[in-house]
């Protein structure tokens, strides 16, 4: 694509960035057709091409963002299939988070999208302020109903409602920041991030995760760095995400100069992020080189597993998985095969799910942002899962779980509590409650 960008604006780092990712893009369209908005509401602005176009005229314009430009980088899941379809290699992602840093910086939006954008941004990635917030909705999901009568804010205010467990979790031993010794002769070191809102939501995902690691000579390090900053780094938040970035980087690199061998991340969302701390501090001399010593070190749980080896099953499992690849994982990351090459060596029988590749809608805040969006593409989801029936379904991602498992009765669970399960651990909790923690139990054939 050819560009115009005046010498004084390319001066911008993020400018310069952005132009050269600008004239990637040869406006072939692949990215048209594994895009999930353009597929939904058919219309070229909501496709990533059309983005394209937008931004590139933004940014060349030295233009403030309108409600136009606004209205379609909003409605953007950054789910980045189109990254995995485009041959040209378009690095969409990182082209996408400066204009929503723009979009923050040069438009005012309406005061009910500020106050809700800023709620989310000063309770999400705070634990305790989260907790105090899941607490309340418990008393304000009787009144959903009402509460979605209200003009312009009802459909948000339903969906956090809705998505909101029914019970908070209480606070667990394995949710403690410290160290967890490995089993026999330790192998390798490692730290584990703690997080923000997994740890309300389900401790019990870092708690597998731990005792899978432990059980293969692991040590684990879990201190309390906070948030990595993806929540509201995807809100275009940048100060705040450097904010909480800065802490994360810090204390790893205390933990890296003290023989750290990676950086286990459970929530791929969070992955995709600190692997990409290297380009965010890329400008800033102080963090430069620790983000990108952070960011090479970083490792999703199945990633760091499967390099270890995974201990043979010791109970047999005749249940039907459905791998469920956040988009995070498989577009984000590019790890595709790790999971279901694990679950399989684990003695489950594994299941694609059609339409794999399209999002379920939950993009960090989309589903509490883009309400009927994300409703639409969690039906397509759920739909296109029960299409195989699974008896239980899988993923690496909090966010996937919460939003597909409020859509299916099919239980849900994390990857590592499948792996941990399958090696010695505790059955998850959901697969107990439903009796199919049970050794070659009785079960329906899924379809092929």
């Amino acid at each position: 694509m050819q560009t115009n960008f005046t010498p004084a604006q390319l001066a911008d780092p993020h400018m310069e960035a952005s132009e050269k990712i600008l004239r990637t893009c040869v406006h072939c369209g692949f990215c048209t057709a594994t895009c999930p908005t353009y597929l939904l509401l058919g219309d070229e602005l909501d496709s990533p091409r059309g983005r394209i176009y937008l931004i590139k005229d933004m940014f060349e314009g030295g233009k403030a963002a309108t409600a136009q430009v606004v209205r379609h980088i909003d409605r953007c899941l950054s789910c980045l299939s189109c990254m995995t379809t485009c041959p040209s290699g378009v690095h969409y992602m990182h082209l996408v988070d400066h204009a929503r840093a723009h979009i923050e910086q040069t438009h005012k939006r309406p005061l009910h999208d500020r106050l809700m954008r800023e709620v989310l941004a000063r309770v999400l990635p705070y634990r305790n302020r989260f907790r105090l917030a899941m607490l309340g909705a418990h008393f304000g999901k009787p009144f959903r109903a009402l509460l979605a009568r209200l003009p312009r804010v009802g459909n948000r205010l339903s969906a956090m409602l809705e998505l909101a467990p029914a019970q908070v979790p209480n606070r667990s031993a394995g949710d403690r920041a410290g160290t967890f010794p490995a089993e026999g002769s330790p192998r390798a070191r490692v730290a584990m991030l703690k997080g923000c809102a997994q740890s309300v939501l389900a401790p019990q995902y870092n708690e597998a995760a731990i005792r899978l690691l432990n059980r293969h000579g692991v040590e684990v390090v879990q201190a309390d760095e906070g948030c990595c900053g993806a929540l509201v780094h995807h809100m275009g938040r940048e100060d705040q995400a450097k904010a909480l970035a800065r802490r994360a980087i810090d204390i790893w690199s205390a933990e890296l100069d003290r023989g750290l061998e990676a950086i286990i991340v459970t929530a791929s969302g969070c992955g995709t992020t600190i692997k990409d701390y290297g380009f965010m501090f890329r400008d800033e001399p102080a963090y430069a080189e620790k983000a990108k010593r952070v960011s090479a070190a970083a490792k999703d749980i199945v990633e760091y597993t499967l390099s270890l080896g995974l201990k043979a099953p010791v109970r047999d499992s005749d249940l039907v998985v459905a791998y469920h690849s956040a988009c995070s994982m498989q577009h984000g990351q590019q790890i595709r095969t790790e999971p279901k090459t694990l679950l399989k060596q684990a003695g489950f029988t594994v299941k694609d799910v059609p339409e794999g590749h399209i999002c379920c809608g939950s993009a960090g805040t989309y589903n509490l942002l883009q309400p009927e969006i994300a409703g639409r593409l969690r039906a397509r989801k759920v739909a296109n899962i029960e299409r195989i029936r699974p008896d239980v379904i899988a993923t690496g991602n909090i966010g996937c779980i919460t939003q597909i498992g409020k859509g299916t009765d099919i239980p849900i669970v994390h990857t590592a509590e499948l792996l941990d399960w399958a090696t010695g651990g505790p059955p998850p909790a959901v697969l107990a409650a439903r009796g199919l923690d049970q050794d070659r139990r009785p079960t329906l054939a899924a379809a092929e």
